[in-house]
């Protein structure tokens, strides 16, 4: 068995599902490997996706137009009609399908909106004989998705199978199975003070005789968000033996401003891109995230109380809102409420508890493994109808 997952450069949410996937797969034998949609067609335009990407979600007004458009597009097309979206990624569908030919693959999984619409093509084409999957990686639907035609769709909770029905997918082809993150790192937890000392040994800084209560901020791989004001907020509030790890992702001016507003400041600890998030969750008591649906399934899956800050509006405001009706999280734009939220679940135990519960409940720690049992069956029950 040969399996092929597609991905595309828009952040890292699709590549780290797209990532653990490719490991589980990897680790039962199975032949996989993962590559990114685009630079199939073109590197050149690839890093261009990439970079224009990082350019819409640095102000909320642009991304938030985008996706309202998007959205309005969605549900105003006449039925049987193709959004531009769709239209655009069928215009390389014959390099894909080449690309999926030449490789003898025996099944695809899409991570990524752009590679299910491009495989939908293919499909409708009569050219993709191989079962194709979709793994939604946000607890919503996105806008274009139902231009999509593959065989299987794989979602994040039970609750959402209403909302794709009510968008013509079919019952017995969606499966709420979660989204898969890296099993290995989080599904497994370190000892608070272990994870503690090699966090402060990495970061090089001296653990205090009576450490206090940890809080790790995270604004994503691209660094999205006013740190420093959520930083003040916290310096405010907490105690003097408390920290705060803050997480400025690949955001350099972010990072140099927490650096320079908090240089004097023992509390406040500034990182950039890291791929240590396993470990830093391992050694705090809250986590602070922008409500993107990986960070947000990792920090569930580890059952670690879970802040969400303002997010990327659009998908990210979705995920917030799914999240916090549940109290798999708590949810505010507004950085007061957010810091006292946190310090009542760092403190107040049977609030922590609760939501720790309600995470439990609402999770699914082996995706990975599902995904794997489902293409394994999908294969084997069209191999027996072949015979």
């Amino acid at each position: 068995m040969k399996v092929l997952i597609l991905s595309a450069s828009t952040g890292e949410g699709h590549n780290s599902s797209g990532k653990a996937i490719l490991e589980a797969m990897l680790q039962q034998g199975i032949d996989a490997e993962m590559k990114d949609l685009i630079a199939i067609v073109s590197e050149k335009a690839s890093r261009r996706v990439s970079k224009t990407y990082v350019k819409s979600t640095e102000g909320h007004n642009v991304f938030s137009k985008i996706y309202a458009f998007a959205q309005w597009v969605s549900a105003n097309l006449n039925q049987g009609r193709r959004s531009p979206i769709y239209l655009l990624n069928s215009i390389y569908w014959r390099k894909i399908y080449r690309f999926i030919e030449a490789g003898h693959y025996d099944a695809v999984i899409s991570v990524h909106l752009f590679a299910a619409e491009v495989l939908t093509a293919v499909k409708r084409r009569g050219k993709l004989r191989i079962p194709a999957f979709f793994v939604m990686t946000d607890y919503t639907l996105h806008a274009f998705l139902n231009d999509t035609d593959l065989d299987y769709y794989i979602i994040p909770h039970e609750d959402l199978i209403p909302l794709y029905v009510s968008q013509g997918f079919k019952f017995d082809h969606i499966f709420p199975i979660g989204i898969p993150v890296d099993t290995e790192k989080f599904t497994n937890r370190q000892p608070k003070p272990e994870a503690r000392q090699q966090v402060a040994e990495q970061l090089g800084f001296k653990l205090k005789a009576n450490e206090g209560n940890w809080y790790l901020v995270m604004s994503g791989s691209m660094g999205f968000g006013n740190m420093s004001g959520l930083m003040r907020e916290f310096i405010k509030r907490i105690g003097k033996n408390d920290r705060v790890i803050c997480v400025c992702g690949r955001n350099e001016r972010n990072l140099r401003t927490v650096q320079r507003d908090f240089a004097k400041e023992g509390r406040v600890v500034p990182v950039g891109y890291t791929d240590k998030v396993s470990l830093l969750m391992d050694a705090c008591d809250v986590v602070l995230s922008k409500p993107g649906g990986i960070t947000t399934t990792e920090t569930i899956i580890k059952n670690i109380p879970l802040i969400h800050t303002a997010p990327i509006p659009g998908i990210e405001s979705e995920n917030a809102e799914f999240c916090h009706e549940r109290n798999m999280s708590f949810h505010s734009n507004k950085p007061v409420e957010q810091v006292e939220a946190a310090i009542r679940l760092a403190t107040d135990q049977e609030a922590r508890e609760a939501m720790l519960e309600s995470q439990r409940r609402n999770s699914e720690p082996q995706t990975c493994k599902f995904i794997i049992d489902l293409v394994v069956h999908t294969l084997e029950d069209r191999a027996q109808k072949e015979e």
